[in-house]
């Protein structure tokens, strides 16, 4: 029996169950395509019958993997909802690649601003041109994590760079990732795995606004993961954020692993934030913005790289997901 398609919808829409709602799409075809074989091939009856329980098998044990997913939603509540961090990294495109990151790092400001969030720089490595090589910061207020969570993966620009004087148009590339600050993390830091560094914050230019040590930085030496705080003046206060966010980020990555782990194919890896996939290109010359996982697109560009981002957001909530799509909008690279 197939699974009622409001239901499968809801599974689709979770980035948590997403990928299980895809295998499970999976598993009714190949069970109708089984019982087809069976009904027009007494022959093979006994050997369908076989196959048909197998797939049963495996879908009622996804189906409880989907259960336990949900049942800790429902113990989590809304705690992690309201508080995320976002990182965003210049990918492929040198120079470019930190201008397009600084232009998403302002797009998300803006419209915390917009819904009346909160925000606040935790880190930043900026370039000469006053780009972004990385750039972390804290964003709080009611949903945003439901409101954001779609925005993580790689984005890309196409455009002519000023610098470019042939106007032959250039693909540029930057890595969003957006991490839910729980009140109870799921994980227990060691700090016997945790190495600390020290160093002064850095202002514009490199600048030392800080005559003392305050900027903190850790890593966790199982994972190899690590973390920098220099938006508070006391280096103890820069230290438990970054503890905070040293566990959203090992909490995030064991997510992460855990969704890939049970992916059959790259179809299915769809809304979980793999950090690898291309999810949205900005096209200048086009005044358009695609996302691929939706295949929908949206003119007035400038507009919605300042911050009007709602049309984009509210696409996400109740619609369908369909088949990945990571088809360049343009032919030039």
């Amino acid at each position: 029996m197939n699974i009622d398609k409001t239901i499968l919808e809801r599974y689709k829409n979770n980035p948590k169950t997403a990928q299980f709602a895809y295998e499970i799409i999976r598993l009714e075809k190949e069970m109708a395509r089984v019982e087809e074989l069976k009904n027009g091939d007494p022959a093979m009856a006994l050997l369908c019958e076989e196959e048909i329980a197998e797939l049963v098998a495996q879908k009622e044990a996804i189906l409880k993997k989907i259960k336990d997913i949900e049942e800790k939603n429902e113990r989590a509540g809304e705690e992690s909802t309201n508080q995320v961090i976002i990182e965003i990294f210049a990918g492929a495109g040198g120079e470019e690649a930190s201008l397009f990151a600084y232009t998403l790092a302002r797009m998300y400001e803006q419209y915390a601003e917009r819904k009346g969030w909160s925000w606040k720089k935790i880190n930043e490595s900026k370039t000469d041109l006053e780009g972004y090589k990385d750039v972390s910061f804290e964003i709080k207020g009611l949903g945003v994590y439901d409101a954001l969570r779609y925005e993580m993966g790689v984005h890309r620009i196409q455009r002519i760079p000023a610098t470019e004087k042939s106007g032959r148009v250039h693909t540029s590339t930057a890595s969003v990732a957006v991490m839910p600050i729980r009140t109870r993390s799921k994980v227990e830091l060691n700090p016997v795995d945790i190495e600390m560094e020290l160093s002064r914050s850095g202002g514009a230019g490199g600048q030392n606004v800080n005559k003392v040590e305050t900027a903190v930085r850790l890593i966790h030496i199982p994972t190899g993961i690590s973390v920098r705080v220099q938006s508070e003046r006391s280096q103890l206060k820069n230290r438990e954020q970054a503890m905070v966010f040293l566990a959203s980020k090992v909490e995030s990555m064991e997510e992460e692993k855990e969704a890939q782990k049970h992916a059959s194919e790259k179809k299915a890896q769809i809304g979980t934030g793999d950090r690898s996939e291309k999810i949205r290109t900005y096209n200048v010359l086009q005044d358009r913005i695609t996302d691929h996982r939706i295949k929908k697109s949206w003119h007035n560009i400038e507009k919605i790289l300042a911050g009007d981002l709602d049309q984009v957001i509210e696409a996400f909530k109740g619609g369908e997901v369909g088949d990945y799509d990571t088809e360049d909008d343009g032919k030039n690279k």
